[in-house]
């Protein structure tokens, strides 16, 4: 077989006819030379080539025969010795076809992959930029990445920095690939340069999502890392332009000042820019960055210096400069809390909390405690004050009082009563504290003074709460300083002077009750109780309810302990006049202080009526306290059988568990009175409200009370009666669910002890199956409607009784046995029902016409 050098006989086969004769008829057609070379396919190769060659010369300008053909040459020579001359063939053919196909961007990416793996460099990148050159600038993404990719293996980067250069001219937007790769071949002047431009570049966007931000903290960390590399660029200027530029994180940049400082042996540099950072941050994460890394460096340092000392010798020059190390960092530590205060101030300078901690912080040094104070007092806002801003005037005053320097400290105060706080409550406070320094020191008249001119009545008169004005022309209106004064002037002031001043509080309607009640005692220690009577009504003016309780009620006891009874007309007036428009949460105190002064000076049934009108105006909370005092002060005044329609409406009114309570007294005492018939109507009544399950002990009561002055039949009609009721409370839905419930669990157990699927439907059925059960029971125990509840007297005589238990049942009653007597009991409930609620009104009509 001939090489593919040789040149090759033509040999025609008979299969070869057909397609030399269609060729022949079309010399030009591309698809039939590809019929012909598909027939040939798998030939000899130098015969293939033959037959493209000789299409190639009838059709010069076809793609798709070019193509074909290098990539069939190429397959030809894939695996053999780069060295071989048949490589130098095919690239000739790659030139050959360039000659026609430069316009098409797949021959020359074909061409140069391949002569990039004959690891022909300088060839390769000549036939890249030639196709640069040949193709439209719109082809050239394509061209790129591959003439990227190779000169980024070249062992030398110069290449590879110029073709990037190049590169980066039509695709600025990928500078970062060229920064990563400046980064990996060690190149970190011009990566540092690059970086830098991007980062100045406004309109720059990051195709790996990177914010300005970031780019500027990977350009500090770059060039503060590398500083004996990067040569091209002023390190300060660019690190201290990224400080002015952005606001957060500003600890990360100036850590990367120093660093670089300390990179390059400017350690004193370092230190400055440490000194600076820690003084103009104004974050406590940046300071706590910049302050540790601070810290870091000092440490380092006199490591370092030991190090350094115990490997070449100690002499008296390296024991002070490692002493001054020491010095340094344990002056840096001790700084540290008033540096962090000196960050937060500068985050808030109106922060009134952290000057008081800046001043304890100086504690010690006077000096820097005054020019703390002024300049706390210089700096902060009353408006914009985060605290109380008239603090810092008051401390400041009392530091030169405790270092005794009065006039100072008055000079300080008299200076904070001319700011304009944010609100009146501040400057009463210091012009308080101003009185109390001078009371300290016992200078009453000028506490007083003080005082009296804090109170004075500006010449532009102002509301408490209009804002708009100057507190210093609403002061006069402030309670903290009138109360002050009405106290000094009580101590201190005349009779007169004191009075003056408490009108003047009640005139600007500023008092409190407490102000009101505070006069009338006042006047009362002189004796001028009339006098302080008016203030109490004054101060009754001046006020509603519920404010005005505590007045009256002291108003009250005062005019009953001067005059007693001998101006009860009066009295009672000012009684009506606090009962009117009274609270019912109120009501009570009043009520019960008229009702003693009736009982005292004036009529019995004065004071039980004021007791009648009590139980219904006080709360309801407190009615059955009051219907047990009115009772009792009843009783005592009108004996026990005055209280009967007491107790008749007490039951009437109050709620079911109070009313039980009075009808088991009522009953104790018609009992105790003789009045058998009496306390069982009453028993009976009650009987309506006492469901058996829930209230034992009444049904136990009457029991007892029936076994002491009953018989057989008052018995009976006890226990129907205890059964009518509790079937009417099992009438009851919400009675019936619980108790259904209750014995639902009691027999299965609880729903969440069920089996699974089990806790609806079955629960549903089981409480259905309960209520069947309970209807039963009670249709079963409903008594015959000829049946009668039978009231035995007291009087009746043994036979009557007798005959009268045979007639409701021939049958044996055992009284000892309560359940047999109920299963015995044949009472229509309903019907027992209507007569027990018809008892108690002729019982209680009885009552009422004895």
């Amino acid at each position: 077989m001939p090489s593919l050098t040789e040149k090759p006989q033509v040999v025609f086969e008979e299969d070869d006819l057909p397609y030399e004769e269609e060729i022949i008829r079309n010399p030009y057609s591309v698809k039939c030379w590809m019929r012909y070379i598909e027939h040939k396919q798998n030939g000899a190769k130098s015969i293939l080539n033959m037959i493209y060659e000789r299409a190639l010369k009838e059709l010069p300008g076809s793609y798709k025969l070019w193509y074909n053909y290098l990539r069939e040459r190429r397959k030809q020579v894939k695996g053999k010795c780069i060295t071989e001359p048949v490589y130098e063939e095919v690239n000739n053919c790659h030139e050959r076809a360039l000659v026609f196909m430069h316009k098409m961007p797949r021959i020359w990416l074909d061409y140069c992959q391949f002569l990039v793996s004959q690891c022909k460099i300088t060839r390769s990148r000549r036939t890249f930029d030639r196709a640069l050159r040949a193709l439209p600038i719109t082809q050239h993404a394509r061209i790129w990445p591959l003439y990227l990719n190779f000169v980024r293996n070249l062992p030398l980067p110069e290449t590879a920095i110029r073709v990037y250069r190049r590169y980066l001219k039509l695709s600025p937007e990928n500078a970062e690939e060229y920064i990563d790769y400046l980064h990996s071949v060690g190149r970190l002047d011009e990566a540092a340069v690059r970086l830098a431009a991007v980062v100045n570049d406004e309109s720059f966007v990051s195709k790996e999502g990177k914010s300005n931000y970031q780019l500027w903290h990977e350009l500090c960390d770059l060039i503060s890392q590398n500083p004996d590399k990067v040569k091209s660029l002023n390190v300060g200027a660019i690190i201290r332009g990224g400080l002015t530029r952005f606001t957060d994180q500003l600890g990360k940049l100036w850590c990367s000042l120093a660093d670089y400082y300390i990179r390059s042996g400017h350690f004193e540099k370092a230190r400055d820019v440490y000194e600076e950072a820690i003084l103009t941050v104004v974050t406590v994460r940046d300071f706590t960055q910049v302050f540790d890394s601070y810290a870091q460096f000092e440490e380092s340092m006199i490591a370092a210096k030991m190090e350094t000392t115990s490997e070449m010798g100690q002499d008296d020059e390296d024991d002070i400069d490692l002493e001054l190390r020491l010095a340094r960092f344990e002056q840096l530590i001790t700084r540290r809390p008033l540096l962090l205060n000196s960050v937060l101030l500068r985050q808030n300078p109106h922060n009134v909390h952290e000057w008081h901690k800046r001043v304890k912080l100086y504690e010690g040094n006077p000096h820097q405690i005054i020019n703390t104070y002024t300049e706390a007092v210089q700096t902060v806002d009353p408006m914009k004050a985060t605290g109380k801003p008239h603090s810092l005037w008051v401390s400041f005053a009392k530091f030169y009082e405790e270092n005794d320097q009065l006039d100072d400290a008055r000079t300080i105060f008299e200076k904070a009563t001319k700011v304009n706080y944010k609100q009146v409550d501040d400057l009463a406070v210091v012009w308080c504290e101003y009185g109390e320094m001078e009371l300290r020191h016992e200078n009453y008249d000028q506490a007083l003074r003080i005082l009296r001119k804090a109170t004075a009545i500006p010449s532009k008169k102002a509301e408490y709460f209009d804002s708009s004005e100057p507190v210093q022309n609403r002061i006069y209106k402030s309670l903290k300083v009138w109360s002050m004064l009405a106290d000094l002037e009580e101590s201190l002031g005349t009779f007169q002077s004191t009075k003056a001043v408490y009108d003047r509080i009640i005139d600007l309607r500023i008092a409190t009750p407490q102000i009101v009640i505070n006069y009338a005692m006042f006047l009362e220690e002189h004796n001028y109780f009339e006098e302080s009577f008016k203030a109490y009504e004054r101060g009754v003016a001046l006020f509603r309810w519920p404010n005005v309780y505590d007045i009256w009620n002291t108003y009250l006891t005062k005019f009953i302990d001067r005059y007693g009874g001998k101006k009860l007309e009066r009295a009672r007036d000012l009684f009506e006049q606090a009962l009117d428009g009274c609270p019912p949460k109120f009501a009570k105190t009043i009520y019960l202080l008229y009702a003693k002064l009736e009982e005292e000076y004036g009529l019995a049934r004065h004071a039980m009526a004021v007791y009648e009108r009590a139980t219904k105006a006080v709360d309801t909370s407190e009615q059955h306290h009051m219907f047990n005092i009115y009772i009792k002060r009843a009783a005592e005044i009108y004996g026990v059988t005055y209280t009967r329609s007491i107790y008749q409406k007490a039951i009437e009114v109050l709620p079911d568990e109070h009313a039980r309570e009075m009808c088991l007294r009522f009953a104790d005492m018609e009992s105790k009175l003789g009045e058998i018939d009496r306390a069982r109507a009453i028993y009976s009544y009650c009987s309506q409200i006492c469901d058996p399950r829930m209230t034992p002990t009444f049904w136990q009561t009457w029991k007892d009370f029936e076994i002491r002055h009953g018989n057989e039949d008052t018995i009976r009609e006890m226990l129907r009666i205890k059964r009518s009721v509790q079937a009417t409370y099992n009438t009851q839905v919400n009675f019936m669910s619980s108790q259904m419930l209750k014995a639902t669990n009691s027999s299965t157990g609880t729903v969440s002890d069920l089996a699974p699927g089990q806790s609806g439907v079955d629960d549903m059925k089981v409480l259905e199956q309960k209520a069947q059960q309970l209807a039963a029971e009670a249709e079963k125990d409903k008594p015959k409607p000829k049946d009668k509840i039978l009231f035995v007297r007291s009087d009746t005589s043994r036979s009557e009784l007798a005959e009268l238990a045979k007639q409701a049942n021939p049958d044996e009653i055992n009284i000892d046995n309560e359940d047999e007597d109920e299963e015995e009991d044949d009472a229509e409930p309903d019907e027992v029902q209507l007569e027990q609620k018809m008892v108690p009104t002729a019982v209680f009509g009885g009552l009422k016409e004895d």
